[in-house]
């Protein structure tokens, strides 16, 4: 019966929908990090009569037809790149994006990485960089003997010497925006690679036309909502439970047929 591979496809489905699900969930607490949604499309249509063909010899034509679908895919994991709430943390070296853009990284492999989580620090030679320590772009250094830094919202650094009273400029952070966020691809640790899909990036300063600001003391949160994930679940966890009635009402009919005497 084609009803136990079709509901077989919807609890495959469903599976996966659980799993981003939880994954969202298990990245609540997750400095910038970004939901995704499962999304699905229906499988291939067998045509048991075909739509629009003659239904006689006088050219009368078939209105609707038979079409027997064949079950559902998964289709697409849609990253929703909305803005995180922003936590206060007054860590002089924690750096939100307000808005569009993303942190250009240095990665180990030579590739450039792109994250929002701006939980930066100092490396022992006074390199600003992430939590790994990979330096952040285009490469800020503060001197040992800085006694204070401050970073304003167009991404320059000001640092104040010790015995100086008006700070220097360090340097400035560049940000990254795609045509397509949703295409970038997730490596983990918090960081995306470009992709064909994403588009090449497009490199500026923060709080110009199409960037946003940053903001100093501050770490954007994951834009994860408790309460919709957890109603996603339950619905996915519904969802499921029908598809596997399919099985159960598709074995007991094969079992009346075989028990037909």
């Amino acid at each position: 019966m084609r009803s136990l591979n079709i509901g077989a496809t919807g609890m495959l489905a469903q599976q996966l929908n659980v799993e981003v699900i939880s994954n969202n969930i298990a990245n609540i607490n997750t400095t910038g990090f970004k939901r995704q949604r499962a999304e699905f499309s229906d499988l291939l249509y067998q045509n048991l009569r075909r739509v629009g063909t003659n239904s006689s010899d006088t050219g009368t034509v078939v209105p609707t037809g038979i079409q027997l679908g064949l079950g559902v895919k998964p289709s697409a994991t849609y990253r929703i790149t909305s803005q995180g709430e922003m936590n206060i943390t007054d860590n002089s070296l924690d750096v939100a994006i307000n808005g569009e853009g993303y942190f250009n990284v240095e990665l180990p492999s030579g590739e450039t990485g792109y994250t929002r989580a701006g939980a930066l620090q100092l490396s022992p030679t006074g390199d600003i960089v992430t939590p790994d320590g990979y330096t952040v772009q285009p490469g800020i250094n503060v001197p040992t003997n800085a006694v204070s830094i401050s970073i304003n919202s167009a991404g320059e650094v000001y640092v104040k010497l010790d015995g100086q009273v008006n700070a220097a400029l360090a340097g400035q952070f560049d940000l990254a925006i795609f045509a397509n966020e949703a295409g970038l691809e997730a490596i983990g640790d918090n960081y995306f690679l470009e992709t064909p899909a994403s588009g090449a990036p497009t490199n500026g300063a923060p709080n110009s036309i199409g960037f946003g600001s940053l903001l100093q003391g501050a770490l954007e949160t994951s834009n994860v909502n408790a309460v919709s994930e957890i109603t996603n679940l339950i619905t996915a966890q519904r969802a499921y439970e029908m598809n596997s009635k399919i099985l159960t009402a598709s074995d007991e009919m094969m079992r009346s047929v075989a028990n037909l005497r």
